[in-house]
Formats: C-alpha cells, structure tokens, sequence
C-alpha cells in the first residue's frame, strides 16, 4: 500500500520534553523504520503519552531534534494518523464523523461517502452508520476512531493505549483492526502498558522507564531477555503500572 515515497524513518536524537520543571522525556534517541509495529511499553506515568505526542508533533520538544525523511509538511502530516486512549467524537452520524475528516484532509467532495462507506465496513459499524457517534459504546467509538483514521490510509497511525478503557471483547475487535492496518502496510506505533497485547501486536518494544528509553529490542528477545532490570521487573509484573 505504501511502496511509494514513504515518510519513514522517524528520527529522534536526544529528544527532552520538560513540563513544570520537570523532565517527562529525558534524552530520547531512536529510528523508527517501516514495516515492523512498534510497541512503546511502560508503567503509567513512564511517559509513553508525551513521547508519542511528540512524534506526531502535538508537542515539540524542549529540545533535541525529530527528524522524518519527508520534508514535506503538509504531506507529513497527511500521512500520519492518531487515534486516542478516548477518542474526540462529533456531534454528529459515524459516517458524518469520517466525511469531516476526509473534508479536511482535502478529499474530493465526489468520492468522501464511498471511501466512508468502506472505512466503515472495514470495523464493521455500517449497520450504526447514521447513528450520533457520541451515543456508541466506548468500543464502538474506538472502532469509530480507527475507521476514521483508515480512510485517509496514512503511512503512519499512533495510538495511544486504545484498549485501556475497554472490556476483553471490545478489545479483541479493537486488536483486529490494528492487525488489519499493519497487513495493509500502515506502519503500527502504539503505546500500552498491556504485555499480553505486546505479544499479540507487536514487533518492537520500546520499554521506557522514568522518561528514559531504557530497552528496544525484538518483542520476543524482550521477553525472553530483559536487557536491563528495569524490563525484567516490568516483564514479571514487579513494576507497578
């Protein structure tokens, strides 16, 4: 889906964030490359939120630099996408919710309700398609959230913790359609404090402790060999979350 011109990789070179005095990221480096889904994992608290913020450019950091190979940024910003722990609904119908993105987005007028139509289907709300998106069900607005994000098909989708509120079922469908956006090649960047999502989504595992990126490493070597002790208390549920 995006063999083309990809605005990956994501660059961090020792990124701080300071809010309050207080240092929330502390002298992050790392690259994000397309392909595998990358999971950043830790307590709450860590500061997985803000860093996540950071790379998609909610926030800038105080200092450091983040650096994408699109220089493009309209283009940058079009290709990537965020989908929240609780997801800003519209007052309006959910497949009004989606046409208003895809307005903003600059989407030909001729083409936003098919293209709806379709993100829809794809997390299976078409039945509730013109119900109010704010009378759905948490999970029913998280799958809202993502439908929302597919149909601009970016290159890149955050999401930040987008189960921690849900039940296991509500979850299962939520995990379906995240498995969904990295079979069609959306690069998965997502936050959580959940390992047993780890395993089931995840390729790489950013474990960031206290604001610092303590560990990154394949989900399965993480698991099997924590590098620092941090991970290994994490890993075995000593580390409160």
């Amino acid at each position: 889906m995006h063999a083309s011109a990809c605005i990956l990789p994501l660059a961090l070179r020792d990124v701080c964030f300071s809010a309050g005095g207080r240092a929330i990221i502390d002298r992050v480096s790392v690259e994000l490359a397309a392909g595998p889904s990358t999971i950043i994992l830790g307590a709450n608290g860590a500061g997985k939120s803000v860093l996540m913020r950071l790379m998609h450019g909610l926030l800038q950091p105080t200092s450091g630099e983040i650096a994408w190979s699109e220089r493009d940024e309209a283009r940058l910003r079009r290709m990537q996408a965020m989908v929240f722990q609780r997801p800003v609904m519209l007052r309006r119908s959910s497949l009004a919710n989606i046409t208003y993105a895809l307005e903003i987005a600059r989407v030909a007028r001729s083409e936003r309700e098919q293209i709806a139509v379709e993100a829809l289907e794809s997390v299976g709300l078409m039945p509730l398609a013109h119900r109010p998106a704010r009378v759905l069900s948490g999970g029913e607005q998280q799958r809202l959230a993502l439908a929302r994000a597919w149909a601009l098909h970016p290159e890149v989708l955050f999401l930040d913790e987008p189960t921690a509120s849900l039940d296991p079922s509500a979850t299962r469908e939520i995990e379906m359609v995240i498995r969904a956006f990295d079979a069609a090649g959306t690069k998965i960047v997502m936050a959580t404090h959940n390992l047993g999502q780890v395993r089931r989504l995840g390729d790489e595992v950013l474990f960031i402790h206290q604001g610092r990126l303590v560990e990154c490493a394949p989900v399965a070597r993480f698991f099997s060999h924590p590098a620092s002790a941090e991970a290994a208390a994490f890993v075995k549920g000593e580390l409160p979350w």
